[in-house]
């Protein structure tokens, strides 16, 4: 059997850290995409040879970076694509943006990476995508659909939107054989958790925060033939957080 080839973006720590691992463990190889280099301290074997560096917020980097994994790729095309790259600006002290406190460079930032990018993956990888009868899985959050306590305005509108990117592009993609589902973490353990974070712990009826590899195997069944019938759809992973 073919190998299968996924796409990741912002693999360096957290669920980008988790999705690697889990991928591999599947037999699936990873080309992984961040805006630094490759970082010794997230060892994985091929890392050194299948990272690419690369801003998703600028246009001509990411021309650059789409040929370059086009050139890697070769005739195989591509069967997966996870869009996991995100930014959520702080304040002085780690204090969260909101409407009046975000600039339009903020705005232009965050949207720049977490909106446009995703949509400018799967448009110009589109042909490698459809050679491979490949998925796309964005990795949304809890906080497109609620106000939250740490997350910044534009943030959570990019977020937002990125579900209804998710939408359009699965009724737009399906005819040509491409799947676009989303996974929506709540509160997962990472290294960029905001201090207080622990607090929500009564919000959530698990009583415990999720774990990055949880979210890594959701994606993986949404990149799978297991989930073949499933397209345009956000599944939680959230431990139960919807009040």
């Amino acid at each position: 059997m073919t190998q299968k080839t996924l796409l990741l973006t912002g693999a360096s720590r957290g669920i980008g850290h988790a999705t690697v691992k889990v991928f591999q463990a599947a037999g699936w190889r990873v080309l992984t995409v961040s805006r630094t280099a490759f970082d010794a301290r997230c060892p994985w074997h091929a890392g050194s040879t299948d990272h690419f560096q690369g801003d998703l917020s600028d246009a001509s980097a990411r021309q650059d970076l789409v040929e370059r994994v086009r050139e890697t790729l070769g005739e195989s095309g591509l069967h997966a694509i996870v869009n996991n790259a995100g930014i959520s600006p702080k304040g002085e002290d780690g204090a969260r943006l909101g409407v009046a406190q975000s600039s339009d460079e903020v705005w232009s930032q965050v949207l720049g990476v977490n909106l446009v990018g995703p949509a400018a993956l799967m448009r110009d990888l589109l042909p490698e995508l459809e050679a491979g009868k490949g998925a796309v899985v964005n990795v949304g959050s809890i906080v497109g659909k609620r106000v939250h306590p740490f997350a910044g305005t534009a943030y959570a509108c990019s977020k937002a939107a990125l579900e209804a990117l998710t939408r359009e592009a699965a009724a737009e993609l399906g005819p040509r054989g491409v799947r676009v589902n989303m996974v929506t973490p709540g509160e997962i353990e990472t290294e960029i958790l905001s201090p207080g974070t622990e607090e929500m712990l009564s919000l959530i009826p698990l009583r415990r925060l999720g774990k990055p590899d949880e979210v890594a195997r959701v994606v993986l069944f949404l990149c799978s033939e297991q989930a073949s019938y499933v397209n345009g759809a956000s599944i939680d992973v959230n431990g139960g957080q919807h009040a």
